[in-house]
């Protein structure tokens, strides 16, 4: 999963490194991220299909079920919306589902200092952990 942060630029290295060590990813992006992205390269990085959009309830799952989630980056409104249940894209919603099924999560945030002082953020990451999320 990845959202709409700079890092979101070094997928295809990412995803070249999860594939050297035996990993087959299936990106899937928010729509802010997937706007900034080259989503035809990040496919061939990949070698499947990136995920933008919920599929229609009619159309099967593309996808096998996964071993194991890398979330990078995460914004702050990504990991505050995902602390909270919302499921208003198809990568909070797939978040939501795999966190609900125990797999292991591995969450890689990417905020400002002036945003991870908000609030709202420190509780948002401690729920997540809590629940088995870790976090880099």
């Amino acid at each position: 999963m990845g959202t709409a942060a700079p890092p979101i630029f070094d997928w295809p290295t990412l995803f070249r490194l999860l594939q050297e060590r035996g990993w087959k990813p299936h990106p899937v992006l928010s729509p802010i991220a997937a706007s900034w992205c080259d989503l035809d390269e990040l496919s061939r990085a990949a070698g499947v299909d990136v995920r933008v959009e919920l599929r229609r309830p009619t159309e099967p799952d593309p996808w096998p079920k996964a071993d194991a989630v890398l979330a990078v980056p995460l914004t702050f409104n990504t990991i505050n919306k995902w602390a909270g249940g919302h499921n208003d894209t198809l990568a909070l919603g797939l978040l939501n589902e795999l966190l609900g099924e125990g797999l292991p999560i591995v969450a890689a945030p990417c905020a400002k200092a002036v945003l991870r002082a908000h609030p709202a953020y420190a509780p948002s990451c401690k729920r997540l952990a809590e629940c088995g999320v870790t976090f880099l």
